[in-house]
């Protein structure tokens, strides 16, 4: 294959990019754009990823891309989208990568429902084929749904989305896997455990859930309460409707088991007899031309706050983290019906991370409190044994940033007067709250979801 190498080129010239011709936009994300291209010597088509590093720095989302780049050019399998090669320039990244044109599996099941066991069995094979030689060449893919599982004219399946996949240098000394990660409802119960997970075994969860929708049609565990969805996760509970065949019960029973040590794996899936009714194994592209990639595509450098964290910078925090703070997200009501004397209070906001630190400030002075700041938390005390109505009380209060549009407050009670305490936080949470989405979560519910996470 020949390589052109437009990496300090200019970056466009017209609609072309090197030997390829851009078309219409495919979609849209966060870093950027994905455009039909026709390659000019071959007249194949392609779909290019067009990244804005500059919106990937802001994000905080360069390891992801990295990883994905690195992940995908091991990867030559049918059932695998397919990346030929990077180009790059300072300002962007271009990812030129097999055009799949069938769309994504979530609009086939969504438009016409559940397939049938013999459909379904031939899209699971060839689920099971891309993921097992992923594992083979020591890739996880960690976030195995049906929006990244993509069909082409001929309704083969192509697994695609690697930004969250892992790769054996991610595995720690004790043989696991740490980072939380994947989509709700395709997430396996030992991930949100958070004791480390295998991710063959976890990857095989995944799939099993994937079989369950192509099957028939709905979800095995679904909640609109995400703490309520977990809890059925860990525990396994879901329903295998009996009107599929008992082998196809069978092999979901085995893979949808909460206990990642009794799961079946992948090569016990391979000799399951449901499984291997008219399985042909599909025959790896191993031997051809790895991927070209220009090093110009890893010089994403992240600024120094997003590396350490500045001094007064918001802690970063993912989803799984802020489920992992309660059992119960849907609090509603929480500060009427509840005694939050002795309890640890969070409530979501959409106002900046400074914009929060300065309003928390300006409203508990006007309260009559005073303020001392300290690596970007604030500490809420007494302004003076005087002013006895206020009572004596001791309040600490950080922002932790989930993403770009939404922060968690929390408070922390160190000690005091608790009706002094509650008309703080009800204050703070009237005056700063996101109140379509208003979580409010106290330690006791924490406690219990610790105590599940250890039953299961």
């Amino acid at each position: 294959m020949v390589i052109l190498n437009l990496g300090r080129k200019k970056e466009s010239q017209g609609n072309r990019l090197g030997k390829y011709v851009l078309g219409r936009t495919l979609g849209e994300g966060n870093f950027g754009k994905v455009k039909l291209a026709r390659n000019t010597d071959s007249g194949q088509l392609f779909a290019i990823k067009i990244l804005d590093k500059n919106k990937v720095i802001d994000l905080n989302n360069a390891d992801q891309i990295k990883r994905e780049i690195s992940t995908l050019k091991l990867l030559k399998h049918p059932n695998v989208v397919r990346l030929y090669e990077v180009l790059a320039s300072k300002s962007k990244i271009y990812m030129v990568l097999e055009y799949v044109n069938g769309g994504e599996l979530f609009d086939k099941i969504s438009s016409k429902g559940k397939l049938s066991e013999a459909d379904g069995r031939k899209l699971f094979q060839q689920l099971i084929d891309g993921v097992s030689y992923c594992h083979n060449k020591g890739v996880f893919h960690r976030d195995l749904k049906l929006e990244n599982v993509l069909l082409d004219t001929k309704g083969n399946i192509k697994i695609t989305d690697f930004n969250l996949s892992a790769l054996p240098q991610h595995i720690k000394a004790d043989g696991l896997l740490h980072t939380t990660c994947g989509s709700p409802n395709y997430i396996a119960p030992e991930i949100l455990a958070n004791r480390g997970y295998d991710g063959a075994k976890s990857d095989v969860w995944s799939c099993g859930v994937l079989l369950y929708v192509i099957l028939t049609g709905y979800l095995p565990f679904d909640d609109r309460n995400l703490a309520v969805l977990y809890q059925k996760i860990l525990k396994g509970d879901c329903q295998i409707p009996k009107w599929l065949s008992p082998g196809a019960q069978n092999i979901i029973k085995r893979i949808l088991d909460p206990n990642p040590k009794t799961r079946i794996s992948m090569a016990m899936i391979k000799e399951n007899e449901w499984f291997k009714e008219g399985y042909t194994p599909a025959n790896p592209d191993d031997e051809e031309e790895d991927a070209y990639i220009d090093d110009e595509a890893f010089s994403i450098q992240e600024p120094l706050e997003s590396q350490g964290g500045s001094p007064g910078s918001p802690t970063l925090i993912n989803a799984f983290q802020l489920i992992g703070m309660s059992s119960c997200l849907d609090l509603s009501g929480f500060f009427e019906k509840e005694d939050v004397s002795e309890r640890k209070i969070r409530f979501t906001s959409n106002h900046s991370p400074k914009d929060l630190i300065e309003r928390i400030e300006d409203i508990v002075t006007e309260m009559g409190f005073r303020v001392q700041k300290k690596n970007g938390k604030l500490k809420v005390i007494q302004e003076n044994k005087a002013q006895k109505s206020l009572g004596s009380l001791s309040v600490a209060a950080e922002v932790f940033e989930i993403s770009p549009s939404l922060r968690v407050v929390e408070l922390r009670k160190s000690y005091g007067d608790a009706s002094v305490y509650r008309q703080l936080c009800k204050k703070l949470s009237n005056d700063l709250g996101d109140h379509q989405t208003q979580q409010l979560v106290n330690s006791e519910d924490i406690g219990l979801l610790e105590k599940n996470l250890e039953a299961s």
